[in-house]
């Protein structure tokens, strides 16, 4: 039975192989637009913090200028790549939509964590969600995606880390002089 088993695996690796193996087009632009967005991301909000161009571009409204981008950066169609790839069954019954809910559940929260918890919480629940996506739409290409974005990920995180925690630095070193300008 276990040699049955084990047989079938290798097969089952085969088989996911082959069909990760011939992506459609739609997949080789949603790998660049990811390799492509923290890249901008970086590009954009360095950009912005210096000099408020999209804030300016909008009127002033920094809030309109973040949905703007938010728009810009999802509008990738990484779910619609997905969808177009080859469809092959990833996990046993129950187990192909309580994995695959469970990890979006978990994915959603860490994105939404606080950042003394987790340093790098959005790209780490964003990451799981991936995962969870490719296993939901049972898409083997999703899953070697995920992986791809957890390397770009990473890489971004080499240049976005250091300009954050400046960031949070200069706000925290403003905050208390005001609270120090308050007590006096």
């Amino acid at each position: 039975m276990a040699l049955a088993l084990l047989g079938h695996s290798k097969l089952r690796f085969c088989h996911v192989f082959l069909v990760c193996s011939q992506p459609r087009l739609s997949l080789y632009i949603s790998i660049a637009s990811i390799a492509f967005n923290p890249t901008a991301w970086n590009i954009v909000a360095r950009n912005e913090y210096h000099n408020k161009t999209i804030t300016r571009l909008l009127g002033g409204n920094a809030y309109l200028g973040c949905y703007f981008l938010a728009v810009c950066i999802f509008s990738a169609g990484y779910l619609g790549a997905l969808l177009e790839q080859p469809r092959s069954a990833l996990l046993p019954a129950p187990l192909d939509t309580l994995v695959p809910a469970a990890l979006f559940l978990l994915g959603q929260t860490f994105v939404g964590f606080p950042f003394n918890v987790l340093r790098d919480p959005m790209y780490v629940g964003s990451t799981i969600c991936f995962a969870a996506t490719a296993l939901w739409y049972e898409r083997p290409a999703g899953l070697l995606i995920t992986l791809y974005v957890y390397i770009v990920y990473n890489i971004a995180l080499r240049f976005e880390g250091p300009f954050t925690d400046m960031i949070y630095s200069m706000r925290a070193t403003a905050s208390a002089k005001n609270v120090s300008k308050k007590k006096l």
